[in-house]
């Protein structure tokens, strides 16, 4: 079996061989280069061939974010942010890496001797080998975003047709994304107004360190209030209401809950879980829509919403990053309508509107 060829970019040489300790060890991987610059990787990048890349956030020169967005437009390359701060700035230049076209952000593994050693040293080295199977295609990036074809799950998929239906009167959108989705979700709530008249719950699988600025980062870039959810709260239209870190978030009645139940489709917070309790609470006054992710969470709670009455709205794999749980969403009949995500912002306008339109 063919190992998974990375590249490590980081400019501290200690860190850097402890890298390449730690990926060498597991036996799915192997390195084959390691560079203290982005310089440096975008010279040999074409020579070397890495199926993926651990990418440094603070390098010399270039920082990880514009070594992203380079990789993104000259040779398109899976790259994997690793970093071992969540200070502001660190989180920034994490997160805009997101943006520009990174597929993650990990936790760099701490010393050898410590007690989170292992769990972090696999979450980094399982991240590698899940992204290197990402198809990602470089494309002008426009308004700071990207979006390109592929995925490991990708199947043939013609946009559905809307149903001869009333929309009804939607009383909360759920959203649900996973690899690819910061910046799928960055387009989608830049393109709602700030007076949007629904609450949106919002699910998106991230490391629980980066979350805060995740957050932080939306609110920066959409014209919508995002927030951290609180147990029993009503939710508010106008507000993107995002869950704490490994939590899920439901709905039940007019109140958010929060709890700390077994993970669901290995993932907490779980977008399955936050869609069956909108489908369970709201029946046809459930808008659910998912986006962009590896795996298949998110596709029942889907097709829980449509069997309730409600709409659902999946990413079309034109569009989608990873077309994974999108296309798990379309195999089991969850789906009303598959759109290309610049669509999807104004497909919703249009439903909750009550506006039925010809496709």
């Amino acid at each position: 079996m063919r190992k998974v060829r990375v590249m490590i970019i980081e400019d501290s040489s200690v860190v850097r061989q402890f890298l390449e300790y730690v990926i060498r060890r597991d036996a799915r991987l192997e390195v084959v280069a390691a560079v203290g610059t982005a310089e440096e990787a975008l010279r040999i990048l074409d020579r070397v061939s890495p199926d993926v890349i651990s990418m440094d956030i603070r390098l010399p020169g270039m920082n990880g974010f514009e070594a992203t967005q380079r990789i993104m437009a000259t040779r398109p390359t899976p790259v994997v942010v690793v970093s071992a701060s969540v200070e502001a700035e660190d989180m920034k230049i994490s997160i805009n890496a997101l943006r520009a076209g990174a597929l993650a952000v990990v936790e760099k593994p701490v010393g050898i001797g410590h007690e989170h050693y292992e769990s972090l040293a696999e979450r980094l080295c399982t991240q590698l080998a899940i992204m290197s199977q990402v198809k990602v295609v470089g494309q002008r990036i426009d308004r700071g975003l990207r979006f390109g074809p592929g995925g490991m799950e990708r199947v043939s998929c013609t946009p559905e047709r809307i149903v001869s239906r009333t929309p009804g009167p939607f009383r909360a959108l759920g959203l649900v994304a996973s690899t690819g989705g910061p910046n799928a979700l960055a387009n989608l709530l830049g393109n709602l107004p700030a007076d949007f008249p629904l609450p949106i719950l919002l699910i998106q699988h991230i490391t629980a360190s980066f979350l805060g600025g995740f957050v932080s980062w939306l609110n920066s870039i959409c014209p919508l209030s995002v927030v951290f959810a609180q147990d029993k709260q009503r939710p508010a239209a106008g507000k993107v209401h995002v869950p704490p870190a490994d939590h899920h978030l439901r709905l039940a009645g007019d109140r958010l809950g929060l709890d700390q139940e077994n993970p669901v489709c290995a993932q907490r917070p779980s977008g399955t879980v936050l869609l069956q309790s909108m489908g369970q609470s709201l029946g046809p006054r459930a808008l659910g829509v998912l986006l962009t992710g590896m795996g298949e969470d998110g596709a029942e709670g889907l097709k829980v919403i449509r069997d309730h009455g409600g709409y659902t709205i999946a990413e079309d794999a034109t569009t989608a990053v990873v077309y994974g749980m999108p296309a798990a969403a379309v195999r089991l009949g969850a789906v009303h309508e598959s759109l290309p995500l610049p669509d999807i912002a104004p497909r919703i306008l249009e439903l909750i509107a009550g506006k039925e339109v010809s496709r």
